[in-house]
């Protein structure tokens, strides 16, 4: 596919679904749908046959990437209430960082507010919390017994545990950017899977993110 249109097409769908996108800090959305439905249009006025089904055959994938992406929470930190779901929800997805919270718990407070920055930028990772009270038999099976306790899931195994702030300083003033090394690695961090349109239509999404290299690393300076 070599349509400049299609291509550009293509990058503005990308470029909506990144973790840096401005439309994450807008109330403008750009209508993903319509887009699509113009890529498709795009595609199908392709007069080689081969490109055309290799391209229908993409949108279709991304499309049912990003809907997976938006169905299962990605990119928020949201918090599960029922115990059979945390189990279903760790064991399903290839990566989770999980926060075991109790309300009376300030420094679970501290936590939320780190790991809501920090949602969005992995994109490839779910984030979210848990009341430990509504989950008696995991915190059991997990032996959680300070709080807050983040435990991070690869593959539905239970990789790795912050417990307390020590090992980010043990202080409550401590950098998101601290817990982000930390959490890292375990290998439970992972940015936004690679769009099935990047590769098809040769579109650097990177090209299309925020110039300034530093989000790339963890600045302690930040």
């Amino acid at each position: 596919m070599s349509s400049s249109k299609a291509a550009s097409l293509a990058s503005r769908i990308v470029e909506n679904n990144t973790p840096y996108s401005s439309r994450r800090n807008t109330d403008e959305d750009e209508d993903d749908e319509a887009l699509f439905a113009e890529l498709e249009e795009e595609i199908e006025n392709n007069s080689d046959a081969i490109g055309r089904e290799h391209g229908l055959k993409a949108l279709k994938a991304e499309m049912e990437r990003l809907e997976h992406v938006r169905k299962n929470q990605y990119g928020r930190y949201s918090e599960i209430t029922d115990e059979k779901e945390v189990v279903h929800v760790s064991a399903r997805e290839p990566r989770c960082v999980v926060h075991f919270y109790h309300p009376n718990f300030k420094r679970c407070a501290v936590m939320d507010k780190h790991l809501e920055k920090l949602a969005p930028k992995y994109l490839g990772t779910r984030f979210f919390r848990v009341f430990v009270e509504n989950i008696p038999w995991l915190v059991e099976k997990l032996y959680i017994k300070v709080l807050p306790c983040v435990i991070c899931f690869v593959d539905g195994i239970a990789k790795d545990r912050l417990v307390g702030f020590e090992e980010v300083g043990n202080t409550d003033s401590f950098n998101t950017a601290v817990l982000e090394l930390r959490l890292s690695q375990s290998g439970a961090l992972q940015r936004s899977l690679q769009s099935n349109l990047e590769p098809l239509f040769k579109v650097a999404s990177t090209q299309r993110i925020r110039s300034d290299t530093k989000d790339d690393v963890f600045d302690l300076d930040d």
